[in-house]
């Protein structure tokens, strides 16, 4: 009984000292949360994108484009002269981009889809040069701008509802919105992550994409889409939020391709929603005679 009541306050003493000499107190960053915060369910959710998303028909934007190429695989970046021009779309599928020649104001490049195929004018040192193709890529160029295509913009600019045969899935989340490295903390903000899935092969079931929402504002602030095999093929930031006819949209709209290593920067400049377009706002008549470059 002695040796118990000896052993006992030994390890007491032991774990005393331990707890005294090993334990170390490091200061880390402190995270700050907004005191106001909304809560919504993954059915409001998704009625609440796809309301967003029926409520724009028409689109009529003045935007500054910016484009930057390159990443980690060419170990450099390049970022072009911004160009200012128009971005229109009609639903469901129809879109019109036109930049425009810093200082001089002609066309530097004028791309029409439909939906499925688009024709595109680009300026050179020799002439305009024409082509023709598919919106969606089947053969990728090494050249990340050559895989600019109109579902680019169209996947990007808006933030589609979901389709009946889609599926939703919902997760909590926080993102980082600034840190204050001298007082050493980080604002942070509470956010739902909306997957939206389709049905694949089987029991299979694979993401399409995920749409980042703010539950402060209840907004779009980001939206991941995915290819088939499940990479990131579009990755679109959303920030400075406008009201344009009693819609809140994006004044600047950032578009990342990954695979691609390509960026562009659109800002919003000025923005109709919802006006009657031209019947051939549409429509890039090809001259007679000219040479057209398939594009795969």
């Amino acid at each position: 009984m002695k040796n118990f009541r000896a052993l006992s306050v030994l390890v007491m003493a032991m774990t005393g000292g331990l707890t005294g000499c090993i334990s170390t107190t490091r200061l880390v960053v402190k995270t700050q949360a907004p005191t106001v915060y909304q809560t919504a369910t993954v059915e409001q959710l998704e009625k609440d994108m796809s309301e967003r998303d029926a409520a724009v028909r028409t689109l009529k934007a003045q935007v500054q484009i910016t484009a930057t190429t390159g990443g980690s695989k060419e170990g450099k970046l390049k970022e072009y002269t911004s160009f200012t021009g128009y971005i229109f779309v009609q639903k469901p599928a129809n879109l019109r981009v036109i930049m425009q020649l810093p200082l001089i104001g002609s066309s530097a490049l004028d791309m029409v889809s439909n939906g499925e195929t688009f024709t595109l004018k680009m300026a050179s040192s020799h002439g305009n040069v024409w082509r023709q193709g598919s919106d969606k890529v089947t053969m990728p160029s090494k050249n990340g701008l050559e895989n600019l295509r109109p579902d680019v913009f169209l996947d990007s600019l808006l933030v589609p509802g979901v389709k009946a045969n889609e599926f939703v899935t919902q997760t909590e989340s926080t993102r980082v919105l600034h840190e204050d490295a001298h007082h050493r903390t980080e604002m942070v903000e509470p956010d739902y992550d909306l997957s939206v899935l389709k049905a694949g092969i089987g029991n299979a079931l694979h993401v399409a994409r995920v749409v980042h929402i703010s539950r402060v504002t209840m907004l779009p602030f980001q939206q991941d889409i995915y290819n088939d095999v499940g990479q990131v093929v579009t990755q679109a930031t959303y920030d400075a939020y406008q009201e344009y006819d009693g819609q809140q949209f994006p004044t600047v709209i950032m578009i990342r391709r990954p695979l691609d290593e390509y960026s562009l920067k659109i800002v919003v400049m000025k923005l109709t929603l919802n006006e009657p377009f031209e019947a051939d706002q549409f429509e890039l008549t090809i001259p007679p005679g000219t040479v057209v470059k398939q594009m795969p």
